[in-house]
């Protein structure tokens, strides 16, 4: 077993252990008291925003509001939706000229999100700070043994590797048991060997990959044995999945809600139903068709603002996925609580010869190479996906062929791809959820 990591500096240490044993005390606080910190928080960021970042005051002005205007939590829905194609526009204008010096250095970090619309943030010391701090959060709840022996199946590793402990952040406060980290886009036969060969007790996966690996199991009769928790991050868990892992793996399956934009959003409660927001730094709302809220039980799009990023002002942003709302949970936390996410699936790509993996599909590189506003992957044959895309302007061949060459080193295989463009945006399924692959193949 190894000690915590000796190379990290102690500040950060310090910090990260003196937040988590504040995150201890506000998941009790009165919902008053959470709304009025939540306030302060508003008032400084829009203040800052307002001054450093002239797209957010040209958004500020077009709807009659300043920063005085939202100087209370409850007068945030005056401020009109931020989409990702807000954000697509406005482009590095967007982050702030400014950064109080407790904040650097920031980070710049791109994601496809849930709708397929690539789209470029900066995160700052602070946003990873919080990040780590809930994701220590999320383990104390779910009572984790930092001893126990750590798979994680990541979608941005690039090789197999193992390592003596579980890296940051549960390194940095506590001595851990060895890691597995394995590339998501594994083979699922693989995979489970993999898994086998090195015995975890505790496992992190896509839910995706996860019943990948249970119809491996279950086809061969025979299931990973000694898991004691299993947690799925990156797509949508349904209660389907959710029961049949359990039952067939004997641990149960504790589910977190985190996205690139913002850190972690929300993690499962461990003692009551649905999940609870990470309200110390993040305001969720739950709006319907029309913006207004909904009603426990109902489903809406979530808005999300961050009210601690001073890089990139990320309030009323439409993150393009769904929740139901909930009311107060039974455990008697007092953070907010969502019944279930309801709005990211994505599907394994399935190869010619049979073999199945998540598909990353290199979105990463696509604005280098096209101008791609959107896109969306369907693979309708064992050796063929048509390529749906919305671009600012045609494509010139050259950047079609350089977008194919990306695409298919990214899938690791020479699909036939045949390309179908849309004049404005790709719409969701019929189930209101939007896929950014979807695998036809049976």
């Amino acid at each position: 077993m190894s000690r915590p990591a000796a190379g990290a500096a102690p500040d950060r240490r310090a910090l990260l252990a003196d937040l988590v044993r504040q995150l201890e005390r506000t998941q009790w606080l009165a919902p008053a008291e959470i709304a009025a910190r939540q306030g302060k928080l508003l008032r400084q960021l829009v203040a800052h925003a307002e001054a450093y970042s002239a797209p957010f005051a040209a958004r500020l002005r077009a709807a009659g509001l300043c920063a005085d205007d939202l100087a209370d939590i409850a007068a945030l829905p005056r401020l009109p939706l931020l989409t990702r194609r807000d954000l697509q526009a406005a482009g590095d204008a967007l982050f702030c000229t400014h950064l109080p010096l407790t904040h650097q250095p920031v980070r710049r970090n791109q994601t496809s999100g849930s709708t397929g619309e690539p789209v470029v943030i900066r995160t700052t010391a602070l946003s990873r700070l919080l990040w780590e701090a809930t994701t220590l959060r999320d383990h104390a709840w779910h009572r984790r043994d930092f001893s126990e022996r750590l798979s994680v199946v990541r979608a941005t590793q690039p090789e197999y590797r193992e390592q003596d402990d579980w890296g940051p952040p549960a390194n940095l406060l506590h001595a851990t048991g060895r890691c597995q980290v394995i590339p998501i886009t594994t083979d699922i036969a693989q995979l489970l060997r993999l898994l086998e060969a090195f015995r975890p007790q505790a496992l992190i996966i896509y839910p995706n990959v996860l019943m990948g690996l249970l119809d491996a199991c279950r086809r061969r009769g025979r299931m990973l044995e000694g898991l004691t928790h299993i947690r799925t991050v990156g797509e949508t868990l349904t209660d389907e999945l959710r029961a049949a892992a359990t039952a067939a793996f004997g641990a149960p399956v504790e589910d977190l809600y985190s996205s690139h934009e913002f850190g972690n959003i929300a993690l499962q409660c461990p003692d009551g139903d649905g999940y609870h927001v990470m309200a110390e730094y993040l305001m969720v709302e739950i709006v319907d068709a029309e913006g207004r809220p909904c009603a426990p039980g109902e489903i809406g799009r979530l808005v999300i603002s961050d009210l601690m990023n001073y890089a990139t002002p990320l309030l009323r942003y439409e993150i393009g996925d769904y929740a139901e709302a909930a009311g107060p949970c039974r455990c008697g936390r007092t953070l907010p609580t969502l019944r279930r996410i309801v709005g990211r699936a994505r599907n394994l790509i399935r190869l010619p010869d049979g073999r199945r993996h998540y598909p990353l599909v290199g979105f990463a590189r696509f604005r280098e190479v096209a101008p791609v506003v959107q896109y969306q992957m369907i693979q309708d044959a064992a050796d063929a996906i048509e390529v749906r895309l919305v671009c600012e302007r045609p494509p010139t061949a050259d950047e079609e062929a350089a977008l194919g060459a990306v695409i298919r080193q990214a899938l690791a295989h020479d699909f036939r791809l045949r390309y179908r463009y849309f004049a404005d945006r790709i719409a969701p399924g019929p189930n209101g959820k939007f896929e950014e692959f979807i695998c036809r193949v049976g």
